[in-house]
């Protein structure tokens, strides 16, 4: 058989005001909302700090507490290479940052909501590695 999925080619979700949410998320994450209402990504084999550039797609249990406390069924994990600093930032700005921070090797893990409810993760992978 063929191969028919290559990857990811974008996160569409609803919300209750999509000018205000593009806002939010141009004024808080720093991403290039267009007129059109999104963004697009140049796809990249590393970030500016040289970490490694991957895309996990997953699928949880109904039952997670995961997403909490978002009502969503969705939540977008966000690469970052100073997780730090964007929580650090974030929380200046006054937005609804999770106190908790995960480590693992996958990388270093930290959440905020938007506006709307929705939780997001922030992901700083770990340093590249070379043999």
């Amino acid at each position: 058989m063929t191969a028919r999925v290559v990857g990811i080619g974008g996160i569409f979700f609803k919300a209750r005001d999509p000018v205000a949410l593009g806002a939010w998320y141009r004024d808080h994450l720093g991403l290039a909302v267009s007129e059109w209402g999104g963004v697009t990504f140049s796809p990249t084999l590393t970030s500016p700090a040289g970490r490694p550039s991957t895309l996990v797609w997953s699928i949880f249990p109904a039952t997670t507490d995961y997403f909490e406390p978002s009502p969503s069924p969705y939540m977008i994990n966000y690469r970052v290479d100073d997780l730090d600093q964007v929580l650090a930032a974030l929380r200046a700005e006054g937005c609804a940052v999770a106190d908790r921070v995960d480590s693992s090797e996958y990388g270093r893990f930290g959440w905020v909501m938007d506006p709307e409810g929705n939780r997001l993760e922030l992901w700083e992978p770990p340093p590249a590695t070379h043999p």
